[in-house]
């Protein structure tokens, strides 16, 4: 569950420095900021979320170091400053290798100005749908080229592709990284147990 706080008595839109001190100062609470700099409050997702999460990231990061580290994977709690303005944390995303690399080492230090290359996004049951949906869309307008919204309760995955309309699986056992994740395939059994 995430909620909107309107912050317009105080100031028009969070800025990247203040953004960055209120997480750091607020560790335990998850933040993101949409497009219009509004400061969007996330709760912490339930022990099952997690542990679903857990098995995404270990199953990409496997994936990821079998095939010779073509990129980085990052973990839900990764902040990235999106080219639209807004700064979202997938659940699980990943940036080709050159990409990352092409930031210098404070950029990568902060919420890094980047699109991922891929992101998932792992639906709790006191998430809203169609607010991930928008996140969703939000991923492909910053030219992200695929995502996976994943929908355990419903066994249902909603596959973005830049430039496509989306793909509703109705209980797949796995998933294809296709060109992006070249050679991926997410077992999607643990998940939809």
């Amino acid at each position: 569950m995430s909620i909107t706080i309107d912050i317009t008595a105080f100031t028009d839109s969070i800025s990247d420095r203040v953004f960055e001190q209120l997480c750091a100062n607020n560790p335990e609470t998850r933040f993101e900021t949409n497009a219009k700099g509004e400061l969007i409050v996330m709760s912490p997702t339930g022990s099952e979320s997690g542990r679903r999460n857990g098995d995404l990231i270990i199953q990409i990061g496997v994936w990821n170091r079998q095939a010779g580290k073509p990129g980085v994977v990052f973990d839900s709690s990764t902040g990235f400053k999106l080219s639209n303005g807004a700064t979202r944390s997938p659940d699980v995303s990943w940036i080709e290798l050159s990409r990352w690399n092409s930031l210098s080492t404070d950029l990568k230090r902060g919420f890094a100005p980047i699109d991922p290359d891929f992101v998932i996004e792992l639906m709790s049951p006191t998430d809203n749908l169609l607010e991930l949906q928008q996140k969703m869309k939000e991923y492909m307008d910053c030219r992200i080229k695929l995502g996976w919204l994943i929908n355990p309760d419903e066994k249902q995955v909603e596959i973005y592709r830049q430039g496509q309309d989306k793909e509703v699986l109705n209980n797949p056992s796995n998933l294809s990284g296709e060109d992006v994740l070249s050679g991926f395939v997410l077992d999607l059994t643990e998940i939809f147990e």
